[in-house]
């Protein structure tokens, strides 16, 4: 071949693969604008909530840091401990009595003055020596968790993460090391759903800025905020120059696939900052292609508009059946999320049946756990989660991937509704059951186990015809009846089952 031939061959090869790059490149580029969140509702409302959430129904919460330390009265510790002249409202600021907090009265006797010895001297005992990233997530995948969502930065404003914007953070402070890069890499390793959550919103006006303790000292406006008139709304340049770029160092640094966020982000200040965070946030997923998750509350305003994020309920429930997905947030702990001496534990069989009852309404559950100081989860906690796991190995089939049915289910129990509602709840009888769907099949399950023969009303012949029904986790034949009355099925003897019964409905 002459050397003009070769230089024309050469040029045609050249030609070619520009063309097949510059062609990849456009179609790379039309890809990214084509699915591209843009900072408005419009916009946004394009974003749908990914199955793999949708699927998961059933995820570990943890609250952990500083707070930990005091050991009582830990859940708003940094704020309560500052109360020594009385209770205010955390919204408004109104005083609602005169009697001093008795994390106020704890604290001076415990650790000292206040003024001396403030939530910042707190930080330092915070150690974590104990702490195995491994063995936390071994236990949550035993319990059959399906995502985790460890806080990274509570109202206390001390990020559990290596921070660039903040001194307060576990890398230089406390246990030295970035605790929460070791359990979201160890959460990813073994295959669970990352989240991770942010309360920095209320630090704002979370501590009691006064002369009379620390908090009034400028030089740890970093932790306690910038001075200001108490209660007055978050400043703009706190916003831009502390809140959001926390917030995106988090999002860059960590990719979560769920970002949930508490409190305060639904006031008006926090307005502008809205659709840029969704956008923000989702497109960062797609840059690695993935669908991720914004959890929020929509309590006193609405952040954002239904069908841009996915609404979180805080120790509430809804009583009726949702068609857009939702999430139940709550903890082990009847008066705690963090860990304190004087926890009082729910049972693994109520929470079991709070599993199936927010599952049934179209919710999945996110339940949290409080580890001690030195980075221990307690025994009762541990048993707990395992009891949970054990259910969830027999039942897990009407549970992961479920969707609702028709109905949620039937029984006299009413749910109540609202922020932080379920103190109010009565306990569920074994007459309250619920509907999932699976593959073709219905699964009843009645919340409380049975002692007595089993009607299920609404599944009566005139709705449905049943061909056969199993009790799952038990061998035997279950003997039924079926007419327009419902479904009658006798109680099998020596199930040996604990918590909740799951019958399997074939029609």
């Amino acid at each position: 071949m002459s050397n003009i031939k070769l230089i024309r061959t050469a040029f045609c090869i050249i030609a070619v693969c520009a063309f097949i790059s510059c062609n990849t490149k456009k179609k790379e580029e039309e890809k990214e604008v084509a699915f591209k969140f843009e900072e408005n509702w419009e916009s946004l409302s394009n974003y749908n909530i990914p199955q793999w959430m949708k699927d998961a129904k059933f995820g570990i919460f943890i609250h952990w840091g500083p707070n930990s330390v005091a050991e009582l009265h830990t859940d708003w510790y940094p704020r309560w401990m500052y109360l020594d002249s009385g209770h205010v409202d955390h919204v408004t600021g109104e005083k609602l009595n005169d009697i001093p907090h008795k994390a106020s009265v704890y604290h001076k006797e415990k650790f000292g003055d206040p003024k001396t010895f403030g939530y910042k001297d707190l930080i330092p005992m915070w150690t974590m020596e104990n702490f195995d990233a491994k063995a936390w997530v071994d236990l949550f995948k035993d319990a059959g968790a399906q995502y985790v969502v460890p806080v990274a930065e509570h109202h206390d404003g001390f990020a559990l993460y290596e921070s660039s914007i903040t001194p307060y953070n576990a890398v230089d402070m406390g246990p030295k090391k970035d605790v929460l890069k070791e359990l979201t890499d160890e959460i990813k390793n073994q295959g669970l759903i990352c989240g991770v959550s942010s309360h920095l919103a209320f630090n704002w006006n979370f501590y009691t800025q006064s002369d009379r303790f620390d908090t009034g000292n400028p030089e740890y406006a970093a932790l306690y905020a910038p001075q200001h008139e108490p209660y007055s709304p978050a400043s703009a340049e706190w916003l831009a120059d502390t809140w959001w770029p926390r917030t995106k160092e988090i999002i860059d640094k960590y990719q979560p696939d769920i970002l949930w966020f508490d409190f305060y982000l639904d006031r008006p200040e926090f307005a502008p900052y809205h659709k840029k965070l969704a956008a923000y946030y989702y497109n960062s997923g797609l840059k690695r292609d993935k669908t991720v998750v914004l959890q929020t509350k929509n309590l006193r305003y609405e952040s954002f508009k239904p069908g841009t994020h996915m609404l979180d309920l805080e120790r509430s429930k809804m009583d009726s059946l949702r068609k857009a997905y939702w999430q139940t947030d709550t903890s082990i702990g009847k008066n705690s999320w963090y860990y304190a001496e004087n926890w009082i534990p729910k049972t693994s069989g109520s929470l079991i049946a709070d599993l199936m009852d927010i599952v049934s309404k179209n919710g999945c559950l996110l339940l949290n756990i409080g580890p001690r100081k030195d980075g221990i989860i307690p025994d009762d906690q541990k048993q707990t989660l395992l009891e949970i796991g054990d259910w969830l190995k027999i039942n897990g089939e009407a549970v992961y991937g479920s969707k609702y049915y028709e109905v949620y289910g039937e029984g006299p129990t009413k749910t109540e509704t609202g922020h932080l509602s379920e103190g109010k709840n009565k306990g569920f009888t074994e007459e309250d059951i619920r509907f999932t769907t699976s593959n073709g099949f219905i699964y009843a399950t009645i919340l409380i186990p049975p002692t007595k023969d089993i009607n299920i009303k609404y599944l009566s012949s005139t709705k449905l015809d049943v061909k056969g029904v199993e009790l799952l986790g038990y061998n035997g034949e279950v003997a039924f009846k079926q007419d327009e009355n419902g479904l009658a099925i006798s109680l099998p003897e020596n199930t040996n089952l604990k918590n909740a019964w799951v019958f399997k409905i074939k029609h």
